[in-house]
């Protein structure tokens, strides 16, 4: 058996889902002020005073706590019909159908949320390990459901759902270095191998 992991956000995509979901689902005047709100924040990140974990927590928070949860999902729903299928690279994703071509164990293993890319991993068949967003009531809060699926938590979480030694082969595919920890238990390991 093979298995295939798979970053999403500047590996499978161009972009960054979250930073570009918020720029599709906020009003301008939201984003402007948070640029400014949220410096302090990305500084402290910067500066390794604070986990990549809470400051997209924070960064959450401020975009889409007291959403309703129905609107959210719906727009992230639109999100993903109408945006996700224009930011995918092309060799990934003919690199995807080869895997499953292959019969291999397909996994997108990434930091973007659940309500973004879900769906377009469900209709292609393939598993998704990723960070979750807290949707337990009817207005959304932003906070996290999950521990933030980056860096030395993918390797974490890839675990818990796979038996790794049944795998004769490891495939591992990333663009950063969030993905190392993930690229670590593979054979077979791709860096940023489909950017043009």
């Amino acid at each position: 058996m093979h298995l295939a992991l798979f970053d999403f956000d500047g590996t499978i995509s161009t972009k960054d889902t979250i930073f570009n979901f918020i720029h599709f689902s906020c009003k301008k005047r939201k984003i402007f002020f948070g640029y400014f709100v949220l410096i302090p924040v990305f500084i402290l990140y910067g500066l390794k005073l604070l986990s990549h974990h809470k400051a997209k927590e924070i960064m959450l928070v401020y975009y889409f706590g007291g959403w309703d949860k129905n609107e959210l999902i719906a727009c992230a729903d639109r999100y993903s019909e109408e945006v996700i299928p224009n930011i995918i690279r092309p060799a990934a994703s003919d690199r995807i159908k080869w895997h499953l071509e292959q019969k291999h164990n397909v996994v997108v293993v990434s930091g973007s949320l659940d309500i973004l890319i879900g769906s377009w991993c469900k209709k292609r068949g393939l598993d998704l390990i990723c960070t979750e967003l807290d949707l337990s009531s009817d207005t959304v809060t932003g906070k996290l459901a999950s521990n933030n699926c980056f860096a030395e938590e993918k390797p974490i979480r890839i675990k818990e759902k796979y038996f790794l030694e049944k795998f004769s082969h490891i495939y591992a595919y990333g663009d950063s270095s969030g993905d190392r920890a993930m690229m670590a238990l593979a054979h077979e390991s791709h860096y940023r191998p489909f950017e043009s």
